[in-house]
C-alpha cells in the first residue's frame, strides 16, 4: 500500500533564539558606539577611526562566531548551514569586484537582501559580514574601514531576514518589498560608510565639514550635506542596480535558496525516536500467570 505523500513546507528564516538575540544585540551596539563616538568626542580627543579599526575588529570577529554558534544552537541546526553560509559568501565576494568603482554600481546588495531574507536575520548579518570581509581579502581592500563595512553590510542583511510576512507574502509582492527595502537600505549603507570617513575629512568647506566638539545637532546638520554633496549619485547607481537585479533574478533566486534549506532541513524540528536505546518488554511464558499455576 503507497503512503500519500508528504506535504512540502515551506522554507522559513532562521528564527533568532535568545542566545543569537544577545550576541546581536552586543554586535549592534559596539557597532553604534565604533560610528557614533566621535559626534560626542571633545576637540582634544585625538579623533582618529583608524586606530579604532584593529579593536572593532577584535571584537567583532568572536561576536560573530558567536552568533553563528547560537543560532545553531537555538535552532538544532547542523553544519550544512554554515556550509551554505560559505557558498553564499564566496559568490558575494566574487560579484563586488564586477561594479566597484563604478559609479557605485555593487551586484552583491541584491543577492544579500534575498539571502537575508531566506536565512533570517541572525545568518543574514553572519553572511554580509563575512561577505565584505572576503571581498576585501579579494579586492586589497583591507584598511581601517574594513571592520566598519562588514559591520555596515551585516545589518544590512540582517533588516532583509527582519520584514514581515516571510510566510505569506510571496511572488510579486515580496519581490516589491524587497526591492524597496533594497533601495533604502543602499542609501543607509552609503550613509552609514559616510559617517565613518566624514569625520576624518578636515579642511572641507565650513557647512559640510566636521567640527569636533561641537553640538550634535549641527554637526548632522553639517553630515547631511556633506552627503548630499558628495554621495547621492554614487548611492543612487547602487540603489538602482539592487531594485533591477531583485525584480529580474529575484523569483528565481529565491526559490533556489528556499530549495537549498528545505533539503538542508534547516528549519527542521529536532525529535527523538522513543524506540531507539530501549530494551524490548520481555515476553511472558507460556502457561505462567503470576501465581504459580
Amino acid at each position: 500500500m503507497n503512503r500519500p505523500a508528504r506535504p512540502v513546507r515551506p522554507a522559513r528564516p532562521v528564527r533568532i533564539g535568545p542566545r543569537a538575540a544577545v550576541a546581536l544585540v552586543l554586535v549592534t551596539l559596539i557597532g553604534i558606539a565604533a560610528f557614533g563616538w566621535p559626534l560626542l568626542a571633545d576637540r582634544q580627543s585625538g579623533l582618529a577611526h583608524s586606530q579604532d579599526a584593529p579593536w572593532l575588529f577584535a571584537a567583532l570577529l568572536p561576536l560573530l562566531v558567536a552568533v553563528v554558534v547560537a543560532t545553531i544552537a537555538d535552532n538544532g541546526m547542523d553544519a550544512k548551514a554554515v556550509a551554505m553560509l560559505g557558498v553564499l559568501a564566496a559568490v558575494g565576494a566574487a560579484l563586488r569586484p564586477l561594479g566597484a568603482g563604478t559609479a557605485g554600481l555593487e551586484p552583491m546588495f541584491f543577492l544579500l537582501v534575498l539571502s537575508g531574507r531566506v536565512l533570517g536575520p541572525g545568518f543574514g548579518f553572519v553572511l554580509g559580514s563575512v561577505t565584505m570581509f572576503a571581498s576585501a581579502l579579494l579586492t586589497g581592500g583591507v584598511g581601517p574601514w574594513m571592520p566598519f563595512q562588514m559591520l555596515a553590510m551585516g545589518w544590512f542583511a540582517l533588516g532583509a531576514g527582519l520584514l514581515p510576512g516571510s510566510e505569506r507574502i510571496r511572488g510579486r509582492a515580496e519581490l516589491l518589498m524587497l526591492a524597496t527595502y533594497g533601495f533604502a537600505g543602499s542609501f543607509a549603507y552609503g550613509t552609514i560608510m559616510n559617517l565613518q570617513g566624514w569625520v576624518l575629512l578636515q579642511g572641507m568647506g565650513q557647512g559640510i565639514s566636521f567640527h569636533p566638539g561641537e553640538p550634535v545637532t549641527a554637526n548632522l546638520a553639517r553630515f547631511a550635506a556633506y552627503c548630499l554633496a558628495t554621495s547621492v549619485g554614487w548611492d543612487l547607481g547602487r540603489a538602482v542596480l539592487t531594485v533591477v537585479l531583485t525584480l529580474a533574478l529575484g523569483a528565481t533566486l529565491l526559490k533556489a535558496l528556499r530549495r537549498a534549506t528545505r533539503k538542508a532541513a534547516f528549519d527542521a524540528p529536532v525529535s527523538f525516536d522513543p524506540g531507539i536505546g530501549t530494551a524490548p518488554e520481555p515476553a511472558l511464558e507460556k502457561g505462567t500467570n503470576g501465581s504459580g499455576g
